[in-house]
């Protein structure tokens, strides 16, 4: 409320405004050129010309500067002045040599940048049908590759960049925003459309000085800000959006060809039944049941004002998303005030971010696995469709008979009585403070923080059949309630002393920084067994019937934990550049970790990174190049997160630690949990990138192409010691790992008109190709199963293969590791490596951006090539174990009968049914539709009769499309089966600005 006041009494202070009008003109053909975007430097508040070339602006005062943007010319800035007529020509052929690029902890301009980066821009990331703005990230940066396994509103997306860089440590990016380093696998709570760009930073020339973090590469999310001396602008953005299930090609059997099949099986329901009651019995789609066509709603509003050294930017979100799954959701509010000033004369500069969000997700528990009590996926994927939910009464009537063919009916209970929510407040805060001593001597200091606070609560009714049927004999009052807080807290401060000096031809640039990082968390809670029907209410604790004399059937626990985790560390950066032709960046840092014994804890990380502007030279004047740059880098970046994500994950290895615990006879014991290794330190990665960067043709063609090679080195694995110890394995840092290939971004306007009302059209194509290779492991040793082997991927698949059904028994066919057939492979020496695993060898993407007249249309095609993985869900759709119990495959009506010997499903009591090696291993390689927009932008001259600044209307769609091989209901993820798809998603959205 504070905010809106200020803005609101600044449009008193600083209402003084007055209106510009012009013409603007192309210098090549004189002609006027209409839809020219005219802005307000530093905001988004602007208008276009008409179809005359005319505009009309009203600007706060004689500061302001307008920007005159046009597509194929040059952008022109002008200030305004006295002036109350500005006629303005442009010239053509832009080049966005100045763009700025965020190199790290400063910037830099797209000409004296020698890394390797890519920015996603606000207009690529709003509007988008995500909970989590990672999910939108999908197919937008060459090298970078997202995947989401879970429909689950706001799931965490596993990030990759270039490969996958560790064996058990993190494998994910640093992601910073405004300053503050963030959870990388939590987003659900933070509002996509509050960002105004997204950097990633690839390379060790970009990646090195964040020394211990920077290993996996680095992703630096810039919120939205206000503009000096602006009148006050607001912008709403509101989204519709329905979501369902994608769909599946098992060709899964209707009721009465389950039933038909279980007959001519001899086990089930169909058995009992005669033809004729077998053609009549209900057919119901559990899958229709479980999974809903789901709803979203999503609303944005956001503030802006300026004033001559102030200006502020407020952001108020409402999201609320229902899960395409029964008993999922996802509701949040988000608050963002970004304010930032200076000083008169522009010395001190400041900025202060403060972001606070709140969200409430249900989510499902047991996902993925095989209770068929409990995953609600399970029943509804693989429920027979003969049983309805008319046949439900309650838990208590399907204790007796206790048949797994009532699988729906048990998940039906468990919607109606199971809670499982959670509860998370989140503060997000940087201040960034800085003071120019002298002309190039600037002193900058950023403090930021990150607050989580959430509480989990799961709860099961005593009524409920789980309840019901795990209850002791006796206890008329089962049930439970657990709750759970975690409380994170993280401050990290950087300070730096900068220094600038131009001298002619040459610009050196000296930075020297500190950095601190301390992280604290509280966790406690408790599980309460037995509840009292009559009270009860989740959450609440008035149905506890706590301890009883009588029977220890309600034992309650209680747990808590603290732990603290910090890092220290000093570094510098120079850079060098001449004559804009020539640029040379170097970077060293020294760490001090908290993971490490004093012996270890020091690590020294460095970069070296060069580039040559070879446009800017005299021999290629004339020629189609507009910009052709070279780049180079190497470096040496390290991981702390040596054993899974977070800062608490395995923070103490370095210890002797005792623990306390049921000893001899069940009495409190003292005994050894942890032997201490003094010897581990961070894994290092060391990464050779070389570039080049191309506009061509007045930049018809842009294209970005990267070659890399990075190694990594002192892996944090297992290796084996003596039984003597009181353990048969320690942890340590051996082995090696590679990861080498290239990446793209190019886009050529195949289409373009100097009238933007005319057709404009850009094909636009991302990709990356890597190679992993296991260069060493541990003890020597050559292979380890589930790891991978020397000279082989990560996690390369190792079994025996499938080669078929035998046509003369119907049993299932095998390789032997000398090629030979059997039915009876040996797990021992049949298993052969397949050079396969889930990690694509190319992902990228490609689409286009269309315009016409106003309207406008976006396409983005995701694919990846090579990824493998293992179909569970068809493994259980054709088991014939199963009959009588769960749904099947039509597939099921091929099997081997001695009439149809030549086949590919073996006999329904084939004796070989345990073995499977590849049998159900598919290759998952897809090209995805995953997101199309249309729309239509409003012209000005209908916005001004109405009084707004601007108007779209849009539609999208997400995940419509996929063509793969695989079967499922979703082609993206790892290995699993009945897990919770990613949904088909359409919205509805309309942005207005005042």
């Amino acid at each position: 409320l504070l905010c809106v006041l200020f803005m609101f009494s600044s449009v008193l202070a600083y209402g003084q405004s007055r209106t510009i009008t012009g013409t603007v003109t192309g210098a090549d053909d004189g002609q006027t050129l209409p839809q020219v975007t005219i802005l307000i430097k530093g905001t988004t508040q602007g208008t276009t010309t008409d179809v005359d070339g005319k505009y009309s602006i009203q600007v706060p005062g004689s500061e302001t500067i307008l920007e005159f943007r046009f597509l194929g010319f040059v952008t022109k800035e002008v200030t305004v002045g006295n002036q109350s007529t500005i006629d303005v020509i442009l010239n053509p052929n832009t080049l966005e040599l100045g763009e700025v690029v965020i190199t790290g902890y400063g910037t830099s301009t797209k000409e004296k940048a020698s890394i390797a980066t890519t920015t996603v821009s606000a207009d690529k990331i709003a509007a988008r049908p995500n909970a989590s703005v990672v999910q939108t990230l999908s197919g937008q940066v060459a090298g970078l590759n997202i995947t989401t396994t879970s429909g689950q509103p706001g799931a965490n997306s596993t990030v990759n960049l270039r490969g996958v860089s560790s064996i058990n440590g993190d494998t994910e990016p640093l992601f910073i925003i405004d300053g503050t380093p963030v959870d990388q696998d939590n987003f659900r709570s933070l509002n996509p459309n509050e960002i105004e760009s997204i950097s990633v930073l690839k390379d060790a020339g970009a990646t090195a000085i964040y020394g211990n973090r920077g290993a996996n590469g680095v992703i630096i999310i810039k919120t939205k800000s206000g503009g000096y001396e602006l009148p006050l602008t607001v912008n709403y953005t509101g989204i519709a959006q329905f979501s369902e299930i994608q769909g599946n090609d098992y060709d899964l059997m209707s009721a009465s060809e389950q039933l038909n099949l279980e007959k001519t099986y001899g086990n089930g329901r169909g058995t009992t039944l005669t033809d004729s009651e077998i053609a009549s019995s209900p057919s119901f789609n559990w899958t229709d049941y479980f999974f809903r066509s789901a709803k979203t709603q999503n609303h944005t509003v956001s503030l802006s004002k300026g004033g001559e050294n102030s200006a502020i930017f407020v952001s108020l979100g409402y999201y609320d998303q229902e899960g395409i799954l029964e008993r999922s959701s996802l509701e949040r509010y988000n608050l963002r005030t970004n304010l930032n000033g200076k000083s008169d004369d522009s010395k001190f500069n400041y900025a202060l971010n403060l972001s606070v969000n709140w969200s409430e997700n249900s989510e499902p528990n047991s996902i993925g696995s095989g209770g068929i009590n409990q995953n609600i996926i399970l029943g509804a994927f693989q429920s027979v469709q003969y049983i309805t939910p008319d046949d439900y009464v309650d838990g208590a009537s399907l204790l007796s008979p206790l048949s797994f063919t009532n699988t729906p009916l048990f998940i039906m209970d468990k919607i109606r009585t199971y809670t499982s929510d959670e509860d998370e407040t989140r503060l997000i805060g940087s201040i960034d403070l800085s003071y120019e001593f002298i002309p190039g001597l600037r002193l900058r200091s950023v403090l930021s923080s990150d607050y989580q606070s959430e509480i989990d609560l799961t709860a099961q009714t005593p009524d409920s059949f789980n309840a019901l049927l795990f209850a002791e004999n006796g206890n008329n009052t089962p049930g439970f309630q657990t709750q759970q807080l975690t409380e994170t807290f993280t401050y990290n401060q950087v300070t730096s002393l900068s220094y600038t000096k131009e001298f002619g031809d040459h610009t050196i640039t000296g930075t020297a920084f500190m950095e601190y990082f301390k992280a604290h968390l509280r966790t406690f809670g408790y599980s309460a067994n037995g509840l009292n029907a009559a009270t009860f209410a989740p959450g609440d604790g008035s149905a506890f019937v706590g301890d009883n004399s009588a029977n220890d059937f309600f034992i309650d626990n209680a747990n808590a934990n603290l732990q603290e985790a910090g890092l220290f560390s000093y570094f510098g950066q120079f850079d060098y550049d001449y004559n804009r032709r020539f640029g040379l960046s170097t970077t060293i840092r020294r760490d001090a970790s908290y993971r490490f014994a004093e012996s270890n804890r020091w690590g020294t990380f460095y970069s070296v990174a060069g580039r040559w502007n070879i446009h800017n030279e005299d021999f290629l004047t004339g020629t189609p190049f507009d910009i052709l740059k070279l780049r180079g880098s190497y470096g040496k970046t390290g991981n702390q997160f040596i054993s899974g994500s977070g800062y608490f994950s395995a923070p103490d290895l370095t210890e002797n630690f005792f623990a306390t615990g049921g000893g001899y006879g069940g009495q409190n014991a003292l005994f050894r949990s942890q032997i201490g290794n003094t010897s581990l330190r961070w894994e290092t990665s060391k990464q050779v990138n070389v570039g080049v960067d191309i506009e061509m043709f007045d930049n018809r063609l842009k294209a970005v192409i990267d070659v890399y090679s990075k190694i990594t080195d002192d892996l944090f694995q297992s290796t084996p010691v003596s039984l003597i110890n009181g353990v048969s394995s320690l942890d340590a840092n051996v082995g090696k790992l590679s990861n080498s290939g290239f990446d793209w971004a190019i886009n050529y306007d195949i289409l373009r008109s100097f009238d933007p009302t005319g057709l404009n059209l850009t094909l636009n194509f991302i990709g990356n190709y890597n190679k992993q290779e296991i260069l060493e492991l541990p003890g020597g040793v050559t292979e380890i199963i589930g790891v991978g082997r020397v000279g082989g991927p990560l996690s390369e698949i190792y079994t025996y293969e499938y080669a078929g059904v035998n046509p003369a028994n119907g049993n299932l066919l095998f390789y032997t590791a000398d090629g030979d057939l059997t039915e009876q492979p040996n797990v021992d020496t049949d298993r052969v490596w397949t050079g396969k695993n889930f990690y694509p060898k190319f992902q990228g993407s490609f689409g286009f951006d269309l315009t016409f007249k106003g309207f406008f249309m976006t396409t983005l095609f995701n694919y990846t090539t090579d990824v493998y993985r293992f179909d569970g869900d068809y493994s259980g759709f054709i088991n014939p174990a199963n009959i009588g119990q769960f749904r099947h495959s039509r597939d099921m009506l091929r099997a081997w009968t001695a009439e149809n010997r030549i086949t590919d499903v073996p006999a329904l009591r084939a004796t070989n049914l345990n073995f499977s090696g590849t049998r159900f291993m598919r290759n998952s390689s897809y090209i995805r539709l995953r997101f199309i927009s249309m729309g239509y932008n409003v012209p000005s001259a209908l916005l001004d009769r109405v009084g707004l600044r601007s108007a779209r209307i849009f539609v999208n769609g997400e995940n419509l499309l996929t063509f793969t091989e695989w079967r499922g209901f979703d082609a993206e993820g790892f290995d699993g089966s009945r897990l919770y798809p990613t949904p088909k998603t359409y919205s509805v959205g309309l942005e207005l600005g005042l």
